[in-house]
Parts: structure tokens; sequence; C-alpha cells
């Protein structure tokens, strides 16, 4: 596969001035002190064309671009491998990007979706889908340890670089035993966890022997992301719906939530199934 990323170097925080507020007693409109600035994420949007059309349109964080869109495909049901794909070449302003797939799909499998949008956290849509999408299987049995997640949940307390610097983006961590082997953070939380998947296909790491730590709520679509990549174990520092828990459970994918350092949360424990 050859990448081409042309993307000139962007800024992904900038300053931003505004009114400070505080109560002055009952009946008053408040303290204001004006001047102040703080630093706020920046929104990145970019058009992924497969084979010339116009397939994916992200809200993002302008970081391993490459790894987004890989990460999307992969889970989306494009690709089975990082061998599908010929090329990914990314424009100098970062705001769109080409993929070329080895076998082209024909066009009988491919629909036209009127801007579905993809997750609930940021504008991203989907204009683009592949008939028969990715069937979610029962997940392969991974023998992890609780000093794993404790051990990654220490790690993963440490504050982000661009988080600390805005306060305005999710992280996800991807683990192989109590080790980080890689860390990504975006605005949305869908497109962290794309992107933690994207390094795994390029570094050719086996999936089936990693744990996807992320910030973010887990809802019924982070939960079908993980399955469709054949993750066995999903960890968060926040909460799950009832429905994630539901299908966790039919395709026996460990979950663990509220997890911290010194307490975690296992809503679901694919070990005792063994």
């Amino acid at each position: 596969m050859q990448i081409n990323d042309r993307m000139e170097q962007l800024h992904n925080a900038v300053a931003q001035a505004y009114t400070a507020v505080e109560p002055d007693g009952p009946g008053n409109c408040g303290k204001q002190e004006s001047g102040r600035s703080r630093e706020i994420v920046c929104e990145h949007f970019l058009d992924v064309y497969v084979d010339e059309q116009l397939t994916f349109r992200l809200t993002c964080t302008a970081t391993h671009l490459p790894e987004l869109i890989l990460g999307r495909l992969f889970t989306e049901g494009w690709i089975q491998s990082i061998r599908d794909v010929e090329s990914i070449t990314i424009c100098e302003s970062g705001r769109s990007a080409r993929v070329f797939l080895k076998e082209n799909l024909q066009k009988s499998d491919r629909q036209t979706v009127v801007g579905r949008e993809a997750t609930c956290c940021t504008g991203n849509q989907t204009f683009l889908e592949k008939n028969g999408k990715r069937v979610l299987q029962e997940l392969p049995q991974m023998e992890w340890q609780n000093a794993w997640i404790f051990g990654l949940a220490e790690k993963f307390a440490g504050d982000s670089e661009l988080h600390r610097q805005t306060g305005g983006t999710h992280s996800s961590y991807l683990g192989i035993g109590d080790r980080c082997v890689c860390h990504m953070e975006d605005i949305g939380r869908h497109n962290a966890l794309d992107k933690c998947i994207g390094y795994a296909l390029r570094e050719q790491l086996d999936l089936s022997e990693c744990i996807l730590f992320t910030t973010g709520r887990v809802p019924t679509d982070m939960v079908q992301k993980v399955i469709a990549a054949g993750i066995p174990v999903l960890v968060s520092k926040a909460v799950p719906t009832d429905q994630a828990i539901e299908l966790a459970k039919k395709y026996r994918l460990n979950l663990i939530c509220r997890a911290w350092p010194d307490r975690m949360e296992i809503y679901h424990d694919a070990r005792k199934q063994l």
C-alpha cells in the first residue's frame, strides 16, 4: 500500500478571546472580566473518495488522517485488510483524500446513502455504503488479566497533550497485555478509535490480541466498531448503554467501564464462558 500524505502542518488549537462572568450577589448580572483567552480545539473537515466516489465526510482532528481513513474503511467493511488498499493520497490542505482499492467494487456492490450520520458526537456523514457490510462474528477469547486493565488505566490517567491544552478531545489507547502500543486523540471518540485500528493495520498488529481503551461513553455503535475490528476487550473511563451491554454479551466482547487505576466495573466477562 502506498500513502501519499501531502498535507501541510495544520493548527489543532487556536487562541480565542472570551469574557469570564462570576456571580456577584443576588440581583446582579455578575462580575465580568473581558480580555481573557483560551486554547480551543480546531475542527477539520475531510472528504474521502473511494475509487473517485465521495464516500465519507469526516469531522475530525487533523492528525493521523491515513490511520483514520484505514480504520474507518476496515470497521465499515470496505476492506478486509490493508492489502486491499492500493493507495491513499491526502491533498495539501488535508480537506480531500483519495483511496484506490486493489480490486474495485462493482457498481452493484455500492449503494448511495443521502447524508447518513455515522456518529452522534461529530458531523461525520456517509454518502456511499458497501452492500453486504462486514458481518459481526463472535470474538476470539483472550485470557486477559485484571492487572493489565489497571496498568493501562494508570497510563491512561495521565492527560493527553491536546486535551491538556484544550479540554476538547477524546482519546483511545491500544494495548497488548499491559503495554500501550498506540495512543490517538480526536474531537470524536469514534474517530480516535478508528485511528487506533488504522495504526494496528499499518503496523500489522494482531487485533485479536489487543485491548481498546477509550475515554468516551460506550453506546452500541462503539461496540459494533470494536467487534467488527475483532478486538476482544473494550475498556472505557465512562459508562455503557444497556444495548451496548447486550451486544457485548451476544458477541462475547469483554466490556469494562468506569476503569481507573484503583477500580473498574466489568459489565461482561467472556472469560467465564470459556
